[in-house]
């Protein structure tokens, strides 16, 4: 899992146009701990073979904003959002990311 801060950091992502699982994480909220907690177990485990990056809302609010901007997502915490050839092809929140939910996208 990889943590990015910066908005050039998303961008390159998005230009490999390999498919990757984002999380916007906020460090204060115990929902965001839980979502957190499923999402870090869903990437480690080998059998989804999932590239995961993830943000801290806190560290990188202005990451955060560009992504909901650029993606039209609009911008919750926790939320995951799954990217395909360079787009948003899937976007979840709160309660309903579980690892179970994350491997349903595949």
């Amino acid at each position: 899992m990889q943590k990015i801060m910066y908005i050039a950091e998303f961008e390159e992502l998005l230009e490999r146009n390999e498919p990757f699982f984002l999380l916007k994480h906020s460090t204060t909220c115990p929902i965001s701990a839980a979502a957190y907690e499923s999402y870090e177990s869903f990437i480690k485990d080998p059998a989804s073979g999932q590239q995961g990056v993830y943000l801290a809302v806190q560290e990188a609010r202005e990451l955060s904003n560009h992504i909901a901007q650029v993606t039209d997502i609009r911008h919750e915490s926790p939320q995951v959002i799954y990217f395909k050839n360079g787009k948003p092809e899937w976007n979840e929140s709160h309660w309903k990311i579980t690892k179970d939910q994350l491997a349903s996208v595949l």
